[in-house]
């Protein structure tokens, strides 16, 4: 069937143009970008691993508990004996650069569509574009602006990853009682001490779910960028597939299961933690 509306045209147009137009911007971000991930890398990677697992080990333990810990320990030692120890550190940095820059934009988005209708009506569709968009989709724009490489795989990541934290931010400050918030602006609260004081302590354990379900998604796409040469155990699932190797294939997707599971426990456990500190914030207001 003939194209009425070549949408896709007037796509690559705007692309071609930035890439002509702004060459040097690009330069300059990947450059950094790399670097940052590269910094990450090289400490992850540099640190012996039977530290970095004692550390998660005891995250889990304070925070989620013994049942937690054990099987982060053994499953990360698993990783290791595997020898796939470098390669999920790398899938650990691009994780943990791409879930950073995504919740530096998120967060703020999210406050901003709390407080204003307009903005979330603007935002809303914006996000559900962002969500409902084919994950490899973002792969082609990326390569055109960045290369192949780790920023790119980065860059694709932050897109995927970004609406959750958004949509939850804007949802737990929206849940904050309107009773508490009146509470404070009677004892003498401006605006911006409310929302620090108040709303952003209260919203925390939902705003963590947003970090938590950012970081699983962040993850799922960390695999598909080892397409672009994004490093880490994508492009060993990918190794895998392209050469029918079932054992590779199985031991490099049970290390991103392994590292999928210890990073959703704690991060729910954060989440777990901080509802004691709500209720009882909650209960103050109230009294008074």
């Amino acid at each position: 069937m003939e194209k009425i509306i070549n949408i896709g045209e007037y796509i690559e147009l705007a692309v071609d143009w930035l890439t002509d137009n702004f060459a040097p911007v690009f330069d300059l971000i990947k450059n950094v970008g790399n670097t940052s991930i590269e910094g990450i890398e090289w400490l992850l990677v540099t640190t012996p691993f039977y530290v970095v697992i004692a550390l998660i080990g005891l995250l889990a333990l304070f925070k989620a508990g013994r049942g937690v810990a054990i099987f982060s320990a053994c499953g990360l030692l698993l990783i290791y004996l595997m020898g796939f120890w470098v390669e999920t550190m790398e899938s650990m940095a691009l994780i943990v650069f791409s879930t950073v820059i995504a919740l530096v934009q998120a967060l703020p988005l999210g406050i901003w569509a709390a407080k204003s209708e307009r903005v979330e009506r603007i935002i809303r569709p914006v996000l559900d574009l962002m969500q409902t968009m084919p994950a490899f989709v973002y792969l082609i724009p990326a390569v055109l602006f960045f290369s192949i490489g780790k920023l790119p795989g980065a860059f694709a990541t932050v897109i995927f990853a970004m609406p959750p934290a958004v949509r939850l931010t804007a949802l737990g400050i929206k849940q904050v009682p309107a009773d508490i918030k009146e509470a404070a602006r009677a004892f003498g609260a401006t605006n911006k001490q409310i929302l620090f004081k108040v709303e952003l302590p209260l919203a925390l354990n939902t705003i963590l779910a947003g970090v938590n379900q950012t970081i699983m998604m962040a993850l799922s796409m960390v695999v598909i960028a080892g397409m672009i040469a994004a490093g880490g155990l994508g492009e060993k699932v990918l190794e895998g597939i392209n050469n029918l190797d079932i054992g590779l294939g199985f031991e490099s997707g049970l290390a991103v299961v392994i590292l999928a599971i210890v990073l959703d426990r704690i991060t729910q456990a954060l989440g777990q933690s901080n509802k004691k500190k709500v209720v009882s914030l909650s209960n103050i207001f109230k009294r008074k």
